[in-house]
């Protein structure tokens, strides 16, 4: 199905999915003369709940995010991120406010499988990317959220790019539901960034933690203070280190597992979470979770990683068919967790 958003009549739309019966729904509902639509959280940190967020505080980040990319009216666009989320609703309203072309494929880990055009602008999860590396040519703007961008994802995505000629550019997004999707950018290609820009008119700082806090008062009028721990560069750019929830405390010593999982994945395609699990003598055991197949080489190339550390060694090596995910992708820790 193709919406054209400078010229649009919901009730002409010729609907066969369910998706695109859900996009339909919520168009309505944006349509409506309520201020505010519903949005439902991923449920990565907690319990998933619904809240009312404001239209207007939604068209501000579209225009940021549009902004940014220099999106023009008429571009085509491409969604294939659920709308009971965020980042699906904001992909529909982001076509709305640039008046974009937007295409709507079935929910897919291979979401431009049959794409043979050129298209201006996309969002997609990280699985999405890996499922679409021979296709990514073919989108000009390409933003990936839900979940942190792999080196070996990375890799991947460079190795892929330099076969050909497009200008495709590349970017990993920072941002929650709170701030109505992304309030920062880093570019993964062609250039690979190691901090995020923050849109204009949003300010970051730290607590005495060193967590970040975000006051973007054209989405959120509160200053929101996240878990997040981060090093700031300057006034618009940060660097993510993990999530202060996820810092595992053994020995006496505090292990930040994003770092060391991104360290392993340069070395192996698998997915990996590193957690602490409660021990006696250490206070919390740093366990490797792999997913994938059991396997000797895997383990001799993670033992064999050049760690900053000592402890950064895992004491453990678990392996899983399949990591817990939310809905939207992400890994959901404490349910992988409660499992082991």
């Amino acid at each position: 199905m193709l919406i054209d958003f400078n010229n649009l009549n919901i009730n002409q739309l010729s609907i066969e999915t369910e998706f695109e019966i859900k996009i339909k729904n919520f168009l309505e509902e944006w349509f409506s003369d309520s201020e505010t639509v519903k949005v439902q959280t991923s449920g990565s940190t907690g319990v998933p709940k619904i809240f009312d967020i404001e239209k207007k505080k939604m068209i501000n980040s579209a225009e940021m995010t549009c902004n940014f990319l220099g999106l023009q009216e008429g571009d085509t666009a491409l969604i294939c991120l659920p709308v009971e989320y965020i980042s699906g609703k904001m992909m529909v309203v982001r076509s709305i406010v640039r008046k974009l072309k937007l295409i709507v494929v079935d929910l897919s880990t291979k979401p431009v499988e049959n794409l043979n055009e050129e298209i201006d602008f996309c969002a997609m999860t990280p699985l999405q990317v890996e499922n679409s590396l021979e296709k990514l040519h073919l989108i000009k703007n390409l933003i990936i959220g839900g979940a942190a961008v792999s080196e070996s994802l990375k890799t991947k995505i460079i190795q892929t790019l330099s076969l050909s000629n497009s200008q495709t550019k590349i970017f990993e997004t920072y941002g929650m539901s709170e701030t109505l999707s992304h309030i920062g950018l880093k570019q993964v290609a062609p250039n690979s960034e190691d901090f995020f820009t923050v849109f204009e008119n949003v300010e970051i700082s730290k607590d005495e933690r060193g967590c970040l806090k975000i006051f973007a008062p054209k989405v959120n009028a509160e200053i929101l203070q996240t878990n997040d721990l981060v090093e700031i560069k300057d006034r618009n750019q940060f660097r993510f280190l993990g999530r202060i929830d996820n810092v595992i405390n053994s020995g006496g010593a505090k292990i930040f597992p994003e770092e060391l999982e991104a360290l392993v994945k340069k070395e192996i395609s698998n997915e990996v979470v590193f957690l602490g699990i409660e021990d006696e003598s250490l206070g919390q055991k740093l366990i490797l979770v792999v997913e994938g197949e059991q396997s000797e080489v895997l383990i001799e190339k993670i033992s064999n990683i050049p760690f900053e550390k000592n402890f950064h060694k895992p004491k453990e090596f678990i392996f899983l068919e399949k990591i817990p995910r939310t809905p939207n992708g992400k890994v959901n820790r404490m349910e992988l967790k409660s499992i082991l």
